[in-house]
């Protein structure tokens, strides 16, 4: 696909220039229509251009959303796909406990932390004071992720994460039972420092020694308060961050006469703010707590990337690293951004970056759309445009981020459809009711069911489009009802084979596709078409 504007606008324009060739031999015997041949030609050229980006910068507090257009956010199903590969974990989110990239690279990280232990000791003991190391608790020392994917799906759910704590469900955090040994063994006192609450500490204490840690106990082991603020912590107690609780409990604890040569966290919030020798980041890419720093206090050594390289198919969690995996908290905030969401996950219907990204790329498009629609007209060729539905005719945001929290439920799905919910994709409305009046047949082209054909055509028309008609507006079969037309077995019909093998038949019906519109990579590839447009859209990816 061309990802710019202009090169989108270029390939329409283009799409004229076999149109006004048999323009100039047509006469009132003939009916003439692109060679299949051409068509063939320059869809084999377009397909080349029709692959996701793989080269993402991405700011972990969702600001990238207002300009890096939506091409440029990772898409979070492909995020998701790339933690899995990480973690190795299977199908219904549960990571593989023995073999993983992720387990290696904590092999590697604490291996490596660990044979600096004796030279970390000796330096801190120059101090005068007795060396110490504080951890964290949540993927610090006990692993969540079963909790975070199989459980939330990585949407936090406090009630639910209590029932795990109390439940001591946490596997340990791999490598870090005998890291911690080790520490012991070279005479460091060993500190807790977690984010969970007073009424979790006997419980996460309980689940620690259960998975094999001899260093804690209640003395050294510190929880959020529940009644009484410490007094060594001076923040305010309804507004106190993560970086003042850890920071300012660290700094309790070197005032006890201990050095903190190393602090090791999962988040860089669990190591911002000083109050420790060297800080040890972990790798997450499962969720994002941000807190910012002490007042003029500057770390920027203690801040996420902002560069990746991710492949659509989820295969960059075997190489980058966990800290080269788009963070899926900071992927959603930036969506959010983009869309201008609220809280709740419902996109603003007015203003946002990706209203302003479709109006300026529709507002592109349509005069050269309008002008091959309406040449091709005059001399009877018979132009059509197809338009896929999901996020190209109808916009389903609100139902994927505030209904389903990204997480897809086929049933939901259908009662929103059925409900005929969703409003129309910012501008398309426009784009396609004057392609309509300007001469080309409007082709619906879904991933939806049979079943779900009416309710379709009743949300299209209630919204404003003005062109769709039942005979050519094409859904998934019901079962045993595959058109002759698709060659596919229907078990194993990909999306790419249903929705070409359903251009070529629009095409064998006399049609000239002249452009082809869809949100999905997959809506667009595989030809019979002259021109692919591919909408923004990062909240799924349909391969």
């Amino acid at each position: 696909m061309p990802r710019s504007r202009s090169a989108a606008t270029a390939l329409v324009v283009a799409a004229t220039l076999p149109l006004l060739s048999l323009a100039s031999t047509a006469d009132a015997r003939t009916t003439p229509r692109v060679p299949d041949a051409a068509v063939k030609s320059l869809s084999q050229f377009t397909d080349q251009f029709l692959t996701p980006r793989t080269h993402f910068t991405m700011q972990a507090d969702g600001s990238s959303g207002k300009t890096v257009g939506g091409a440029g956010i990772p898409n979070i199903d492909s995020v998701k796909s790339t933690i899995r590969t990480y973690y190795n974990a299977d199908a219904t989110g549960i990571a593989n406990k023995t073999s993983s990239p992720y387990i290696n690279e904590m092999s590697s990280l604490l291996r490596k932390t660990a044979k600096q232990l004796k030279a970390m000791y000796a330096k801190s003991a120059k101090s005068g004071k007795k060396p110490a190391i504080v951890l964290d608790a949540d993927d610090t020392t006990l692993w969540t992720y079963d909790m975070e994917d199989n459980a939330m799906h990585f949407n936090f759910d406090p009630a639910l994460q209590d029932v795990w704590v109390q439940g001591q469900k946490f596997p340990a955090t791999p490598g870090m039972v005998s890291f911690v040994k080790a520490a012991q063994d070279a005479g460091f006192a060993i500190f807790g420092l977690t984010g969970r609450g007073d009424s979790q500490k006997a419980a996460t204490l309980g689940n620690l020694s259960k998975v094999g840690y001899t260093a804690f106990n209640s003395g050294n082991f510190y929880t959020k308060w529940a009644g009484a603020q410490p007094d060594y912590i001076t923040c305010a107690a309804v507004k106190c961050t993560t970086v003042e609780y850890k920071a300012g409990t660290r700094k309790h604890i070197e005032s006890l006469g201990y050095d903190i040569a190393l602090n090791v966290g999962d988040q860089f919030s669990d190591l911002q703010g000083g109050y420790a020798d060297r800080p040890l980041k972990l790798p997450n890419p499962t969720y994002y707590l941000p807190s910012p720093d002490l007042p003029g206090k500057s770390e920027p050594w203690l801040s996420p990337r902002t560069h990746f390289t991710m492949k659509a198919d989820g295969s960059s969690g075997k190489t980058v690293g966990g800290e080269g995996i788009p963070n899926i908290d900071s992927v959603k905030s930036t969506i959010r951004t983009y869309y201008n969401a609220d809280a709740t996950g419902i996109a603003n219907k007015t203003s946002s970056p990706y209203i302003t990204e479709l109006t300026r790329l529709t507002g592109t498009i349509s005069p050269a759309l309008n002008a091959a629609c309406s040449l091709s007209s005059r001399f009877g060729i018979k132009p059509a445009i197809v338009l896929d539905a999901d996020d190209t005719t109808l916009w389903t945001y609100d139902m994927e981020d505030n209904a389903m929290h990204f997480n897809f439920d086929p049933a939901l799905q259908d009662v929103w459809v059925q409900g005929q919910k969703f409003p129309a994709t910012p501008a398309m409305t426009a784009l396609v009711n004057s392609a309509n009046k300007a001469g080309c047949t409007l082709i619906g082209l879904t991933g939806r069911g049979a079943a779900q054909k009416d309710a379709t055509l009743g949300n299209l028309a209630k919204v404003g489009y003005t062109g769709f008609a039942a005979e050519n507006y094409y859904t998934k079969w019901a079962t045993g009802e595959q058109p002759s037309y698709i060659n596919c077995a229907a078990a194993k019909c990909t999306t790419i084979e249903y929705k070409s093998q359903t251009r070529a038949h629009v095409q064998s019906q006399g049609y000239t596709i002249i452009a082809n519109f869809g949100d999905q990579f997959s809506d667009l590839i595989g030809g019979s078409a002259l021109v692919p447009v591919k909408l923004p859209n990062p909240t799924y990816y349909l391969p």
